[in-house]
């Protein structure tokens, strides 16, 4: 597996520059809306965090109905709709001016943001051969991350700027970059659609519409993912909040370990992911990332003591070290394991499910890791580093369950073949965050 940063030339590199452009878009726009709607529209945080648990709420369920059609109508026309679907929602936030308008505009956005992370998902299934998937993932996460961080230095400049017109240029360059991103999904070669007669144990019928949610292994699986995924808000909300009520001087500290974290997401993903080619390391993978984070979380824990400025900065950076390095060994092992357990004729629906752990997390962490962290103090990091490492230990009896229940399904249909006359994305960087208080790094790993 090829530790470049750049994914290889065709279809691959397609794949990441469309990544690239809705990315950089993501990172504007998450910087910038939650001051725009509260402090130039006038809504109230309260209301604006309620909009957003009940639109990402909704957008954890739309995932499995959308991976479905992405399955049954061909995942490149899919994902193509629902980028410019995507787009187009933010581009009403230029107009709206009310809370029931914006708490449409944003359902809309979460669903149309989930459907599209499954229908790309099923189309990497059906573009690329089953030993490169982890690989181009990895590139993916690198990707990402880099066109978010491009993205949230726009966004800087925006709330550097501060008006009205500059806030609503971010959404438009967001809205834009999902256009650009579905333009150049089109130039990939078709993946044709499964029908719903695709064999399954050599029957024509191919059970129920909707089978990830009757597939009870998957869904533990899914659910221990899930857990592993609390991770996500810790260093974009409970550390500087932790920072700020024990050591106002390391104020700084927060966002340094936020940018240390994407940095090191973007030049080691690619690494990190070189070992996991099957269900048996990727659930070795998924067991030293609990470990990891055990450790991350009992680092934390120490620096709930009485120590010194200089050691309590050390001891952060130590636990952020420890998270990111697990961080990227879960990521690459969940992308094996939601890949290989899923039937080869319902890889959208069944990714969109995976997908729904992502949504969950973003949901339920915040007020849980809150309340854990803030309130219980270093008792709370050690239960939740026990939480860790009982989930990264659970998996691998996990995906061996769902792999004995795993149906006896046709044989994989090959990678389509890529025509050569497929042109390569020029107006895009080939090769794919700063901080943003609370929301970029929960993106970053949605979309992943």
């Amino acid at each position: 597996m090829s530790t470049r940063l750049v994914p290889p030339p065709g279809a691959q590199r397609t794949v990441a520059a469309a990544q690239l452009a809705s990315a950089i878009g993501d990172g504007a726009y998450y910087t910038c809306s939650a001051l725009y709607f509260t402090h130039v529209i006038g809504m109230s945080a309260t209301r604006l965090g309620a909009a957003l648990a009940v639109a990402w709420a909704i957008g954890s369920v739309a995932g499995v109905p959308l991976g479905h059609l992405a399955d049954r109508r061909g995942p490149r026309g899919t994902a193509v709709l629902l980028a410019f679907a995507t787009g187009a929602v933010v581009a009403s936030f230029l107009v709206v001016r009310s809370f029931p308008a914006f708490l449409i505009a944003v359902c809309l956005y979460a669903t149309t943001q989930s459907g599209l992370s499954a229908a790309r998902q099923a189309l990497v299934g059906g573009l690329v051969a089953r030993a490169e998937r982890t690989a181009l993932l990895a590139h993916l996460q690198s990707t990402l991350n880099a066109g978010l961080a491009l993205g949230a230095a726009l966004g800087g400049i925006v709330l550097s700027v501060g008006s009205r017109t500059a806030f609503l240029a971010a959404f438009a360059a967001t809205a834009a970059g999902f256009l650009v991103s579905g333009l150049i999904l089109l130039r990939l070669p078709a993946v044709p659609a499964v029908p719903a007669s695709a064999a399954v144990s050599g029957r024509s019928d191919a059970g129920p519409r909707l089978a990830v949610l009757s597939d009870r292994p998957y869904a533990v699986v899914t659910l221990v993912n899930t857990v592993l995924l609390l991770r996500m808000p810790l260093l974009s909300l409970v550390i500087p909040l932790w920072i700020a009520a024990r050591a106002e001087h390391l104020g700084w500290l927060g966002p340094a370990l936020f940018v240390l974290n994407t940095a090191v997401v973007m030049g080691f993903q690619v690494r990190a992911a070189r070992g996991v080619t099957g269900l048996r390391t990727a659930s070795r993978a998924v067991r030293d990332a609990g470990v990891l984070l055990l450790a991350s979380c009992v680092v934390f824990a120490l620096s709930a003591g009485d120590v010194p400025l200089w050691a309590m900065a050390a001891l952060l950076v130590v636990a952020a070290t420890l998270q990111v390095v697990g961080e990227m060994k879960q990521s690459a092992g969940s992308w094996q394991i939601s890949f290989d357990l899923a039937p080869a004729h319902q890889t959208g629906q069944y990714q969109g499910f995976f997908g729904s752990g992502v949504a969950v997390a973003r949901t339920l962490g915040p007020l849980l890791l809150t309340t854990l962290l803030l309130d219980w103090g270093a008792p709370g990091w050690l239960l939740l580093g026990g939480l860790f490492l009982a989930a990264g230990c659970a998996m691998g009896p996990a995906v061996r369950w769902a792999e004995r229940r795993r149906p006896v399904a046709a044989s994989e249909p090959a990678a389509v073949a890529e025509p050569s006359a497929v042109p390569e994305p020029s107006a895009v960087p080939d090769s794919v965050v700063v901080s943003e208080p609370s929301a970029v790094a929960e993106l970053a790993r949605a979309r992943s």
